[in-house]
């Protein structure tokens, strides 16, 4: 296991488009979720009132995450497709036929080079909305503690960020060429769907979708109004990501390459 964890990290980090686009799951998420405290504006008669019951600052600051996790899907599929384009699967099957150690070496792999990007995409959205959000009403002033690490709550939605990039990205490992469009496609359109019927059908989408599920780890008020738990949330998506990583077993193992 260790040569093949040696071998897929060699080849993750010459995949050309790597690097860059790590970095730009951190700039992007960091640059959406400024721009959106830019934006907001809560005025003490708004919803919450003057007791800061209405919005989550921590939930806030975190939401350009949202966007960077496609990032990060894209770079997850590229790291498998890549392979199969240039014929090195022949290479790599040949050195590893063991399917499942190649598979869970490629894996671990591109899960752990998005938790360390996830550190900064997280740690720097914080830093946006501790530094932006005061200014658009969600202050001590009208009930809203000012978004620190400090804050037992904001520490678990920052950690379960980070496992939330890390899932995605294992979820994502896909190969074939509309592979993109179908990790998106689960991701993105269960919420639109959700948003689209009411009653408990709204709830139960949000309970079983990968993205709505998991980002439940990122709140930090009001948990008992929510579709799911914060960690309940997370282990769907994680059940998510082990269906995803065996039923690419099961196809790895039943075709040639």
């Amino acid at each position: 296991m260790t040569d093949a964890l040696r071998a897929e990290w060699t080849k993750l980090r010459t995949i050309a488009g790597t690097w860059w686009l790590m970095m730009g799951a951190v700039a992007l998420s960091v640059a959406a979720s400024a721009g959106i405290a830019a934006s907001v504006h809560v005025s003490p008669s708004g919803p919450g009132g003057a007791n800061g019951a209405g919005q989550d600052p921590t939930k806030l600051s975190l939401i350009g995450l949202d966007l960077g996790q496609a990032v990060i899907a894209v770079l997850a599929v590229l790291a498998v497709t890549d392979e199969y384009g240039t014929g090195m699967i022949r290479v790599t099957l040949a050195a590893t036929p063991r399917r499942a150690r190649m598979l869970g070496a490629k894996a671990l792999n591109i899960a752990g080079l998005t938790l360390v990007a996830g550190v900064p995409a997280v740690a720097g959205s914080l830093i946006a909305g501790r530094l932006l959000l005061p200014d658009a009403g969600l202050n001590p002033a009208h009930g809203y503690a000012l978004v620190s690490v400090a804050h037992g709550p904001t520490v678990r939605a920052a950690f379960g960020s980070v496992l939330y990039l890390g899932l995605i990205a294992m979820l994502s490992l896909r190969d074939t060429a509309v592979s993109t469009g179908f990790v998106l496609g689960v991701l993105y359109l269960p919420p639109l769907l959700a948003q689209l019927v009411s009653g408990p059908w709204r709830r139960h989408i949000q309970q079983i979708a990968p993205m709505t599920a998991g980002l439940a780890i990122q709140a930090t008020r009001n948990i008992r109004s929510l579709p799911i738990s914060p960690w309940a949330g997370l282990a769907v998506l994680a059940a998510w990501a082990s269906g995803m990583l065996l039923v690419g077993f099961a196809v790895l193992k039943a075709r040639d390459a």
